[in-house]
C-alpha cells in the first residue's frame, strides 16, 4: 500500500505526505464499489420504491435507496477483493486498485464487510424487517453463490448468478411494503431474464480475457456461435416479459407501448449479434461490432424500460 494510505487524518481520509487529500486514493476506494454496475442497481431498486403501493416518508425512502447502493457497492468490493488474481490477468481488470497493488487485499475486504453489514443494518432500523433480509440476500447470492461458487465452474454462471443482480426493485418494493409479492417478482424476473443476452454479449468480445482468466464463460466453453443461438434465445424470453407489469394490471397500457417499442429494438440487436457473420470456428468477422453495440444497448433498454415503470406510476397511477 501506498505511504498516503497509511498516512491518514483523524477522520480517517486518506492524506499524502504534505498533508493534503490524496483523491487518487479516494477515487481507487470508490473503484472498488464499482460505481458503474451500482448505478443501475440503484435505479432499478429506487423503481421498486416508486411503483410500490402506499407512501413512505422521502428521507426514509432515500435511506432505503442508499442502503440498496451501499450494499451493492459492499458486494463489488468484496467480490474484487476474491477475484484479485483472476483480475490480474484480465486487460480489462488488470488496473483495478487491488491487482495495481493500490489498495491491499485485507482493507478491501474489510472495507465490503464493513459496508455489507452496516447496510442490512440501517435498512432494517429505517424500513423493516423483510426489506432487510431480501437485502442481505441479494449480497449473500452476489458474494457466496456467484463469485465464490458458480463464476469459475460453470458456464451458465451469468444465468444463475444473475438473480444477484435482480434483487434491488423487490428490495424496494418490501422497503415500502414491508412484503414480496407478484409485481416485486415480476420486476425481478425482467431483470433476470436480462441478464444473459446483456452480459454474453460482452463476454464475446472479452472472451479472450476470460479464456486467460480461466473462467468458464460461455464463449470459452461452448463457443461464440452458440454464444449468439443462447442470446437470442433469452431475447426472445425477455420481450413479451417486460409486457408482464401491464398484463397483471401493475402498470398501464402507457408502459406497454413503451415495453412494446423497447422489446422491438431489443430484439433487432440481438438479432444482428445472432447474425453476425461468423468463420468457420463461429469467429466474427466484424470485430464483434454488433456485439458491442447490443451489449451498450442492453443498458438503454432496462434503463429506459424501468423509466418508463416509474413514469406510468408517477404519471397515471396505479
Amino acid at each position: 500500500m501506498s505511504d498516503s494510505a497509511i498516512n491518514t487524518g483523524g477522520a480517517g481520509a486518506p492524506l499524502s505526505t504534505s498533508g493534503e487529500l490524496d483523491l487518487s486514493e479516494v477515487r481507487d476506494w470508490i473503484a472498488l464499489l464499482k460505481p458503474r454496475v451500482m448505478s443501475l442497481v440503484v435505479f432499478t431498486g429506487a423503481v421498486g420504491l416508486i411503483v410500490a403501493p402506499g407512501r413512505m416518508h422521502p428521507v426514509l425512502a432515500l435511506t432505503a435507496i442508499l442502503c440498496i447502493a451501499v450494499a451493492a457497492g459492499a458486494s463489488g468490493a468484496i467480490n474484487m477483493w476474491y477475484d484479485r488474481d483472476i483480475d490480474a490477468v484480465m486487460r480489462r481488470t488488470a488496473n483495478r486498485p487491488i491487482p495495481a497493488g493500490r489498495i491491499q487485499p485485507r482493507a478491501a475486504l474489510a472495507f465490503g464487510v464493513f459496508l455489507a453489514l452496516a447496510s442490512v443494518v440501517v435498512m432494517g432500523l429505517a424500513t423493516n424487517l423483510v426489506a432487510a433480509l431480501v437485502l442481505a440476500g441479494s449480497i449473500g447470492f452476489y458474494v457466496f453463490i456467484y463469485t465464490m461458487w458458480l463464476k469459475r465452474r460453470t458456464p451458465q454462471n451469468i444465468v444463475i448468478g444473475g438473480a444477484a443482480g435482480a434483487f434491488p426493485p423487490m428490495i424496494g418494493w418490501a422497503a415500502v411494503t414491508g412484503h414480496v409479492s407478484v409485481e416485486a417478482v415480476v420486476m425481478f424476473a425482467i431483470i433476470f431474464f436480462w441478464t444473459p443476452p446483456h452480459f454474453w454479449a460482452l463476454s464475446l468480445f472479452a472472451s479472450g480475457d476470460y479464456a486467460r482468466a480461466g473462467v468458464p464463460m460461455l464463449p470459452v466453453v461452448a463457443g461464440a456461435k452458440e454464444t449468439r443461438r443462447q442470446i437470442w434465445l433469452y431475447s426472445l424470453l425477455l420481450a413479451p416479459l417486460g409486457l408482464l407489469p401491464t398484463v397483471i394490471g401493475m402498470a398501464g397500457l402507457a408502459y406497454g407501448a413503451a415495453a412494446l417499442v423497447l422489446g422491438g429494438f431489443f430484439l433487432d440487436a440481438m438479432w444482428r449479434v445472432k447474425r453476425d457473420a461468423q468463420d468457420e470456428q463461429g469467429r466474427s468477422l466484424t470485430q464483434e461490432a454488433p456485439a458491442r453495440a447490443a451489449f451498450k444497448f442492453s443498458i438503454v433498454y432496462l434503463f429506459m424500460l424501468f423509466a418508463a415503470l416509474a413514469a406510468d406510476r408517477l404519471l397515471f397511477g396505479a
